[in-house]
């Protein structure tokens, strides 16, 4: 067959097409799951985020107001006192 007929030029484009076609639909499925992977793993680090927020939000609520005075025993900490001897 050196030199094929315009139907089988065509037979064999199409039978190209189809398989081309699977091979397409194959890598939509996977690209699909993977979109549902990755949007699983988004919403749950959302989730946690938010929850970090919340917690870190907690933390600074428990914190003295910068406005108030410091206590006696959070006074002093970290100073050394310098005594001279004269």
């Amino acid at each position: 067959m050196a030199n094929p007929t315009p139907i089988d030029q065509i037979t064999e484009r199409v039978e190209r097409l189809l398989l081309r076609y699977e091979e397409l639909q194959r890598t939509n499925a996977l690209l699909d799951e993977q979109v549902h992977i990755l949007t699983q793993e988004r919403d749950s680090l959302r989730s946690r985020l938010s929850a970090a927020r919340a917690r870190v939000d907690a933390l600074l609520d428990r914190l003295p107001d910068s406005s108030s005075p410091v206590t006696a025993s959070g006074s002093g900490i970290g100073r050394t006192q310098v005594r001279s001897n004269s």
